[in-house]
Parts: structure tokens; sequence; C-alpha cells
């Protein structure tokens, strides 16, 4: 992985024309070695060597110098152009992969709310119930949440069903809440969903890539994931797997506001397994 180019994309959307096309250059010639001199980068970049400094210093380096040596550490390390292709080996998939869950990690934390994570976190914590519904992929992610929530003293429940999920959403009241996960953020039927758990006086709170989406208009708090497309559209699993870290942490962020309530609990947990495993 050479962490400089990756991270020239994760910043991509912050930089100003000159400096995009500053990005556009590098990552067009990945391997190649700097020019000596910034003005020759300068002007095949068709920008100023102040340009070239203020890149440089966004992406952590004090100057155009520490730029130069750090993309040279890393001139051996192999790139990989973004598009998964028929004529990528088993590795250059996986590696393609691993890129992309780390740019959109990267994106995920400059998108999303701290203050939405803590109001989600408290909701979630003192919630008489907590339901988590999705479709498809983001139902494996619900039910995996729900699992944690679970453990960590909360009386939770997945629903990947449409029709079980209209019955849980109509039985919620004040001081429940209802978790809703969409990619697109336009699923009709976990809109509907959410908005009968708001009428219904629970507190909603959305995950998803959209932020001008009709599940943002039926939430409470909204939590940004991912805000670009998925590139590998097929398996979406760095949008998956950044809807699950955001859960994880709520998860975590609930057990210690629980923690002696949970400590109690897991003990009882664990004493309950033994009789699972084979000796």
């Amino acid at each position: 992985m050479n962490r400089t180019l990756l991270q020239a994309q994760s910043l991509y959307a912050d930089m100003g024309k000159a400096e995009r096309r500053v990005a556009d250059w590098l990552l067009s010639h990945p391997g190649e070695v700097l020019p000596y001199a910034i003005r020759e980068l300068a002007t095949a970049c068709e920008t100023s060597e102040a340009t070239i400094v203020r890149f440089s210093r966004r992406l952590g380096f004090n100057g155009y110098q520490e730029l130069k040596l750090s993309l040279a550490s890393e001139a051996e390390k192999k790139i990989i152009a973004p598009n998964i292709t028929a004529d990528d080996t088993c590795f250059d998939v996986f590696e393609k992969i691993c890129n992309d869950a780390y740019l959109s990690l990267e994106r995920t934390k400059k998108t999303l709310s701290a203050e939405g994570m803590a109001a989600a976190a408290d909701a979630i914590a003192s919630a008489s119930r907590v339901v988590l519904i999705g479709l498809g992929s983001s139902a494996s992610v619900a039910q995996d949440a729900s699992d944690k929530l679970l453990r960590a003293c909360c009386n939770s429940a997945s629903y990947g069903d449409t029709h079980m999920q209209t019955v849980a959403v109509s039985r919620l009241v004040p001081g429940d809440v209802l978790i809703g996960i969409s990619h697109s953020g336009s699923s009709k039927d976990i809109v509907d969903a959410m908005r009968i758990a708001k009428e219904r006086g629970a507190t909603t709170i959305s995950i998803t890539s959209k932020e001008k989406s009709p599940i943002t208009r039926q939430s409470d708090i909204v939590l940004l994931t991912d805000t670009e497309e998925v590139r590998h559209s097929s398996l979406g699993l760095s949008a998956h797997l950044s809807r699950l870290l955001v859960l994880d942490a709520l998860c975590y962020r609930v057990v210690y506001k629980n923690e002696e309530k949970v400590r109690e609990v897991l003990r009882a947990t664990e004493t309950s397994l033994r009789s699972k495993r084979v000796n």
C-alpha cells in the first residue's frame, strides 16, 4: 500500500483546483521519482511552486522535500489502479479492496458527526427497546449490531423482513429507539418504517451515505458514513464496513455507559455458554 498516494486520494475532495492537478499528476505517474527541483514538478502539473508546498503540507509534510522522500521510500510498493478488472490476480483484487476500505473509512471519519454519535449512544443506552432495520447487506449489519447490543444489556432486536419491520415499529413508544440502516437512504420500506416510528414518538436514528435523502427527513439523528459511491458496486464491502464500525463504536460506548450492569450480565452469559463448549 502506497500510503502517500492513498492520503492524496482521501484528501482530494478538500483540495482546490490547483492542488488537484498535483494529485492527478502523482496518481497518473505512480512509482516515478519526483524531479529534484520543485519548479520542475510545478511546470509538469501546470501550477505554482507555492501550490506544491501547500499540497505537501496538506498531506502532513513540512514541504516538498519531505513529500519527495516519502514517495521515493514507497516507490517499490505496487500501485494498483482503483477499478477491479478481469486481468487482476486474486491478490490484486484483495489489495484494491483493502485500499478502497481505507479510503472509505477515512472519508467516513470526515463526514461523521461527533455530536450525532454522542446523542445516538445516549439514546440507545437509555432506551427501553432498540430495534434495528435494514434490507440486503444492511440487514446483516443490523443483525450484528443487535447481537452486540443484547450483550450490552439492551433490549434489542433486528428485522430484515419488511412485514416484520412494520409490525415491530408499530409497537414502538416514546423511550424506544429505531435505527434504520440504508446506504442509499431511499429504500421505501425503511423510510416508511422510520416515519411510523417517529409518529409514535420513538427516537429515530439513521445510518446512511446520502445526506439529503428521504430517510434523513424521518430521523432525529443522522450518522453519515462514506458519502461517495461504492466503487465495487457488486460487493459494496467498503460501505458495509463503515456502517459496521460506526455501530461498533456505538456499542462500545453503550457498554461503558452501562458498565456495572454489563459486567454482571457477561458473567452470567459466560457461565451459561460453558455448556456449549467441547472439553
